[in-house]
């Protein structure tokens, strides 16, 4: 605990248990951490990993020996696909205690396999190993921040007594431990080879997380649109960037007439699969530039990859690149241009999903941070969402799944605190219902938007929707749950709200403290509306020359 100290990290997640209690009590001993409680080992790990998200510093979770460790596993793999650093530490029985049907007693070694960038299990603590703990702590800081940031995994064996008289630490050492020296700089020849893919091209940036403004800085250099989407940080009001690219897409004309020499996609890939389309059926050169070893190629249409520091590299081409035609960038912007207005005529009339991720995106506070669940909504916010400068936009999307959004959301709100915003479907806020645990007692200020369709409407959008019969739809995709959010909201003391309409909506979202706000909406019509504010702006997309 003294080494993390030392190196930065100052919080830690605890699911309660016994055999984790050497760690806990020390933990909580050091007020310098801040230690956050969840009853759900579930809900533990995804509050662990909002707070890497949110910091890009590794938390500290911990829970007992047993089943508690393989809770952990799902947000364990989400950290180790979004490259988020975290430190998992699960408390075991000692060697004696395995294989003899002690309870308690599960096989942990390796527990979460691939996943992690390090799996060690030291052995049971003895007086003459300690001069290796802080080497020990120093390592997993350094690994689970290192070249591919995700998640390291300690397992610890403790005998009875769990708690005693301790020892004095370990001496320290002013010049640290286990460094690790990679070298980041960018290099002449990675510049001139970036430069020779770009230089005079006609070409578009796909900006997703992990973009910085420099790559908008190129984009105007350059005269390029950039495709930003609602993690890269660039849906900003400037003329370079394009917001509605997918529903700008879905109009063949001038998708078909506006294909460029060359795609350069720079950190994690939009959700939007008419984009991915659009660039795979014109065998568009795909150029990848990212900050991590982790490879992005989900299409197999990846030319090259750069792996260095952006800024860096994004500030040092643009000394050496040329622009494309003048009015490249501007045929783009004009498309942007109508396609805003029809979206905005379009959610102003009717009221829908669309209409939900317009207004919230549209009432963000500069500084706050924004948690968008998986299906829908991150799909609504990317297609139909306005600019939200200054926001920090997350989005578990290393695994794209639906699991402990409202814990992701937790943890970043109490490491950053911040004011946040939830964007959830009802089946995500069920799923996770358990991260609503404990939040009426935390210095948090959360607003949970929560859009109730009675089930799950992304699969409305799919072929199984008209290939299979409506019960058996209903059945298997459709899943029909009756439950009721106010209730919900009311077993964990926490405000609740209805919005029916923007204007309800936004006074809930306006109002102070924490609350679920739940949205109703009637999923039959999901599609239908979607096709026709798609349609609209396909419509006013064709006016563009």
């Amino acid at each position: 605990m003294d080494e993390w100290l030392s190196l930065g990290i100052t919080q830690a997640v605890i699911a309660p248990g016994s055999r984790s209690t050497p760690l806990a009590v020390q933990l909580a001993a050091r007020k310098e951490f801040a230690v956050h409680l969840f009853h759900d080992e579930r809900s533990a790990s995804f509050a662990a990993l909002g707070i890497g998200e949110a910091t890009g510093i590794p938390a500290i979770l911990l829970c007992t020996s047993g089943t508690a460790a393989t809770h952990f596993h799902a947000a364990v793999v989400e950290a180790h696909q979004a490259n988020v650093p975290l430190i998992v530490c699960t408390g075991d029985r000692p060697p004696e205690l395995r294989d003899v049907g002690a309870a308690q007693t599960i096989d942990q070694t390796n527990l979460f396999g691939s996943a992690v960038r390090w799996f060690h299990d030291p052995g049971v603590p003895s007086d003459d190993a300690s001069h290796t703990w802080r080497s020990l702590a120093a390592r997993t800081v350094s690994l689970s921040c290192g070249e591919r940031p995700g998640p390291v995994h300690l397992n610890l064996p403790f005998r009875e007594p769990l708690l005693g008289t301790a020892s004095p630490l370990p001496d320290g050492r002013h010049n640290g431990w286990s460094t690790v020296v990679a070298a980041h700089s960018v290099s002449a020849e990675l510049v001139a080879s970036f430069a020779a893919d770009i230089s005079g091209k006609r070409g578009i940036f796909i900006a997703g997380r992990g973009a910085t403004s420099s790559v908008l800085e190129l984009a105007q250099h350059m005269g390029w649109p950039v495709f930003a989407d609602p993690r890269s940080g660039l849906r900003v009001c400037e003329p370079n960037v394009v917001v509605a690219f997918d529903p700008i897409l879905r109009n063949s004309g001038f998708a078909d007439s506006h294909v460029p020499d060359v795609v350069v996609r720079v950190g994690d890939p939009p959700a939007s699969k008419v984009t991915a389309q659009w660039v795979s059926r014109h065998g568009i050169p795909v150029v990848q530039v990212q900050s991590t070893s982790m490879v992005t190629d989900p299409d197999h249409s990846t030319q090259r990859t750069y792996i260095a520091p952006i800024d860096e590299l994004m500030t040092a081409v643009k000394a050496n690149v040329s622009a494309s035609a003048s009015n490249w960038a501007a045929q783009w912007n004009a498309a942007e241009t109508v396609a805003q207005n029809a979206i905005s005529q379009w959610t102003q009339k009717e009221w829908s999903e669309p209409s939900i991720a317009r207004t919230v995106t549209d009432s963000l506070a500069a500084g706050s941070h924004f948690v968008v669940s998986s299906s829908m909504p991150i799909r609504d916010v990317e297609w139909f969402g306005t600019v939200t400068p200054h926001v920090t936009v997350h989005s578990n999307r290393g695994t794209n799944g639906i699991d402990g959004v409202t814990s992701t959301a937790v943890g970043v709100a109490l490491a950053t605190q911040r004011p946040v915003t939830v964007l959830i479907g009802d089946v995500a806020c069920l799923h996770d219902s358990n991260g609503l645990w404990g939040l009426a007692q935390r210095n948090v200020t959360m607003k949970i938007v929560v859009t109730n369709n009675d089930g799950g409407a992304i699969f409305s959008f799919l072929p199984q929707a008209t290939q299979v019969d409506e019960a058996t739809f209903e059945l298997l995709y459709g899943t029909p749950h009756g439950a009721s959010f106010e209730h919900l909201a009311a077993t964990h003391g926490i405000r609740y709200e209805k919005a029916t309409h923007p204007e309800s909506l936004l006074a809930a979202l306006h109002s102070d403290g924490t609350c679920l706000i739940e949205v109703p909406l009637v999923r039959s019509v999901n599609v239908g509306q979607h096709d026709a504010l798609n349609a609209a702006v396909v419509a006013a997309v064709s006016t563009v020359e």
